[in-house]
């Protein structure tokens, strides 16, 4: 039996399929407000999304680990204690970056999308600073942006039927694309849930690869290649 190729082999697809998702849900509102505008920077969903936490944090620092991983089936990286040692350490560079994307998801979900903070819209009125992922922690975390009937900062007067609308019917005027504030609440929303469980998956096998390597290292690498047996 080998240094858990079969264990290691599973973390590697698992983190393949993370990476894709990861760059795919960070793509998600760049591509809509493309679509939507013809230009990167008007009017984005989020600040957040460009501090891309799916393309950089899940995804180009899980690709050494993953690419690690995915060789131990051919047994040409994990059969001997300098394979399972730069195992351990690329996949300590896919925790970091993981934890990246789950910190910017965190904040990312506490505010809400761009429409219900900043009445501009724009990219202006962003501040891309690592500081930002830490100031609001101490805040009390909630969705209240995403619950409550409107989130933008004017609201409509001339329509008090739903600024009055109770707690239960949210889901009937909320979740329905009728609206740019709607689409950009129910996008931000799903982008940020995915890209935190994805983080998360991330961290869970990054820290089971770590783990599988260090004891590799301690017990000296793989035993025999089974090329014989096999």
């Amino acid at each position: 039996m080998t240094c858990c190729e079969g264990w290691t082999s599973c973390n590697g697809f698992s983190l393949l399929v993370l990476l894709l998702l990861g760059v795919t849900l960070n793509a998600i509102p760049l591509i809509l407000n493309f679509v939507d505008e013809d230009q990167f920077f008007e009017n984005p969903i989020s600040c957040f999304e460009w501090w891309f936490p799916g393309i950089i944090g899940a995804g180009v620092m899980a690709i050494p680990a993953t690419t690690m991983s995915l060789a131990a089936r051919k047994r040409a990286c994990c059969n001997n204690k300098t394979g399972m040692f730069l195992s351990s350490l690329l996949n300590a560079i896919t925790v970091i970056g993981a934890a990246y994307c789950l910190l910017v998801s965190i904040q990312a979900l506490a505010e809400g999308p761009l429409i219900c903070n900043s009445p501009s819209n724009t990219t202006s009125s962003c501040e891309f600073s690592l500081k930002n992922l830490t100031a609001n922690y101490k805040e009390s975390f909630d969705l209240q942006w995403f619950f409550e009937d409107s989130c933008v900062p004017h609201t409509d007067s001339n329509n008090p039927s739903i600024t009055n609308t109770t707690a239960n019917n949210w889901r009937v005027y909320n979740l329905h694309f009728n609206s740019i504030e709607n689409q950009h609440r129910i996008i931000h929303f799903s982008v940020f849930l995915g890209l935190l469980l994805v983080g998360i998956l991330e961290i869970l096998f990054g820290l089971s690869q770590i783990i599988i390597g260090f004891f590799g290292c301690l017990c000296g690498g793989v035993s025999k290649r089974r090329s014989q047996i096999v």
